[in-house]
């Protein structure tokens, strides 16, 4: 590790951090042992390579983590890369709770660490699922048959603000719930506001 590569952003985070600091120095050691360039983004360090996203470090209640931006395209030989939920299209996790694990990874890490470089220097890209190929519930149908502008406002929004709220309004299981939710959002959809805007 030079100091060149440092990134007093991310001397900041690590000074910081109540919770991981021993994982995330570790961390930090193994991605810029693999000639990455050290960044801060998102709130947490972040690699790249010639400019475009490799990894962050992050961390959790029960966790730390490495997420992998195109980890679906990685292979996996190991079996350790995480989804964090079923609707995370591109990036996966390598997950720790502890430094001794980090440590004994170490090389594993660095392997997957060079494959997502060569993912990304091979120009690979992820298919992203279309958002049109998610469940519009009926309840949300049933309001945009009611009223067409409502439709158009909602057909508006960013595909991410779409994508946002297809996959929030159909996660409820009743459909009182589904309706509320609708009910709820509907004026921000109006006003072409996402679900977290």
């Amino acid at each position: 590790m030079t100091n060149r590569t440092l990134n007093r952003k991310v001397d900041g985070f690590l000074n910081k951090a109540k919770k991981w600091k021993e994982e995330y120095i570790k961390l930090r050691e193994i991605v810029l042992a693999c000639d990455l360039t050290e960044d801060f983004k998102w709130m947490h360090p972040c690699y790249t390579f010639e400019d475009k996203n490799i990894l962050i470090i992050h961390g959790f209640k029960d966790y730390c983590a490495i997420l992998f931006q195109k980890g679906a395209l990685l292979k996996d030989p190991n079996g350790i890369l995480i989804q964090q939920t079923e609707n995370v299209q591109a990036a996966r996790q390598i997950r720790f709770t502890n430094v001794e694990q980090i440590i004994e990874m170490e090389d594993i890490l660095k392997a997957y660490i060079r494959e997502a470089v060569e993912v990304e220097r091979s120009g690979q890209e992820i298919v992203y699922k279309k958002n049109d190929e998610y469940i519009v519930v009926e309840e949300l149908q049933a309001k945009f048959d009611d009223n067409p502008a409502f439709k158009i406002a909602f057909e508006a929004l960013t595909p991410g603000r779409q994508r946002a709220y297809l996959l929030h309004f159909s996660a409820a299981k009743q459909s009182k719930t589904r309706e509320a939710r609708i009910e709820k959002y509907y004026q921000a959809i109006l006003d072409g506001k996402g679900l977290n805007d």
